[in-house]
């Protein structure tokens, strides 16, 4: 049973339990993945798990929203990276798709190791992020918002 969405895209009547196991499966994740990038201390491991959590909360939103097309087209479908669907599926966060796809590419050099894809500051403040974009995911699901990491990041004054 699909339960209707207001225009922020919250279910209505929904309950936790109406979500699929893998929405549930990649909130833990991204949750997981946040507790990684602020207990880093290593810059560029901090921004990556801060961009893998985002990456997992999309995934999340998109287990619980996302229905399955088959069209009738001829030759492969298109194939869309998850920033591009989390804009087509939830209008709403489009904002925050085209921000996380801009970080893609320092997320992968940052992966690789390079040391100059990203400062401290940029790493900060995409674990920031992240934990903000987790929070409203987790909200427009008709979940309890987490208690925000922010506080445990170096240097956060209460």
């Amino acid at each position: 049973m699909r339960t209707a969405t207001n225009t922020a895209g919250t279910f209505f009547g929904s309950h936790p339990f109406d979500l699929p196991v893998a929405a549930h499966s990649y909130l833990e994740r991204a949750a997981s993945s946040l507790r990684e990038a602020i207990t880093s201390s290593e810059v560029t491991q901090r921004y990556a798990h801060a961009h893998v959590a985002a990456l997992r909360a999309t995934a999340a939103l998109l287990a619980a929203r996302a229905h399955p097309t088959f069209g009738h087209r001829r030759g492969r479908p298109q194939q869309k990276n998850a920033w591009v669907l989390l804009a087509e599926v939830a209008p709403e966060f489009s904002e925050w798709a085209a921000f996380f796809a801009a970080g893609a590419a320092k997320r992968a050099a940052a992966e690789a190791g390079s040391q100059r894809a990203v400062t401290k500051r940029e790493a900060d403040d995409l674990v920031r992020d992240a934990d903000r974009f987790l929070g409203l995911v987790e909200q427009s699901l008709g979940l309890t918002k987490h208690v925000p990491f922010q506080e445990y990041l170096p240097g956060h004054v209460a």
